[in-house]
């Protein structure tokens, strides 16, 4: 049986005309990498920062490594063992690597003065035993996305956390940046360090993730272990639903015979668009929805782009 490293039970956080958690429950064990799922306005950034001593709690318990807790600012929950990476990240860009390891924490030497020397070979061992080799005394502001995202990291195992909080980590990632995130995030898990890893792509919840809470309106859905779901149960649950389905009405085909007015196939760009294809017939009206509104934004910025160029190339700058 696993042993249970932070237990949540009946946490209310409320804002001005806003209850935004209704007493919701959260387990999360050591060793596991667990997620958060809902919906945008579900719970989940405020059960984070209300964890985190952002946000005070107005109700309920939260228990970490059988004590319990209630941190009024994010140095308290350091303190404690809980580490928070979130999608912008908190370093120094224009310090080095190993001033932004140790920053706020540096070592001294017998004269008390920041000992340099031991900062910098503690911190190339820490990226070491995670598989980073860079230089630890160029400026952060050198080195890409993925190794600022890998130091943050670097920065929490060094405090010896037991709970290492990732925010939406992969957003700004490619897929070889993202294997490298996962490789040190099973480290991270075969040491016992507990993962709370957040993201809207489903793909990567069901490649990393044990076990996710679900979150709908501020309440607790239901804790799941990622073999017990698939992706349409997923966002069943998620959106309330009984039984999501792909499938059209017949009413959705009303459009099948018309002559096609805009056509688009094998679309990609970047890491937000994969091979998208869209047809739209005259006299249809078509929507674009998503989970992830980055995404969707992202086609409906590329649509009406090409349109607008599709329209000025047309004869006497008619209707497409």
């Amino acid at each position: 049986m696993s042993e249970v490293l932070l237990e949540i039970k009946g946490l209310e956080k409320t804002f001005p005309g806003v209850r935004a958690l209704k007493g919701v429950d959260l387990t999360v064990n050591k060793g596991e990498v667990h997620s958060l799922m809902g919906e945008n306005g579900a719970g989940k950034s405020t059960l984070i920062k209300v964890l985190t001593g952002i946000y005070q709690k107005n109700g309920g318990t939260i228990l970490f490594d059988g004590k319990e807790i209630d941190c009024k600012t994010p140095l308290e929950a350091n303190a404690v063992g809980i580490s928070t990476i979130y999608q912008e990240l908190n370093l120094v860009l224009f310090q080095t690597v190993y001033e932004n390891l140790f920053l706020g924490r540096e070592p001294r030497t017998s004269f008390g003065a920041v000992d340099r020397k031991k900062m910098i070979k503690e911190s190339e061992r820490i990226l070491e035993e995670l598989g980073i080799k860079i230089d630890v005394t160029k400026p952060l502001k050198n080195y890409s996305t993925a190794i600022q995202q890998m130091v943050a990291i670097a920065r929490a195992v060094s405090q010896e956390s037991k709970l290492v909080i990732m925010d939406e980590p992969t957003s700004s990632l490619d897929k070889k940046e993202v294997a490298v995130l996962f490789r040190i995030i099973r480290q991270l898990k075969a040491k016992g360090i507990s993962v709370i890893f957040i993201s809207h792509k489903l793909d990567e919840i069901f490649e990393i993730v044990d076990r996710l809470t679900v979150f709908k309106d501020g309440e607790y859905v239901g804790d799941y272990d990622i073999e017990e779901l698939d992706q349409l149960k997923l966002i069943s649950l998620m959106v309330g639903k009984d039984t999501v389905t792909l499938e059209r009405t017949k009413d959705g085909y009303r459009f099948e015979k018309e002559p096609k007015a805009v056509e688009m196939k094998n679309i990609y760009q970047g890491m937000r668009l994969n091979g998208i294809g869209i047809d739209i017939r005259k006299g249809e009206v078509l929507g674009l929805a998503g989970l992830w509104d980055q995404a969707g934004a992202s086609l409906r910025r590329f649509f009406l782009e090409k349109l607008i160029v599709m329209k000025e190339k047309s004869s006497g700058g008619g209707n497409l």
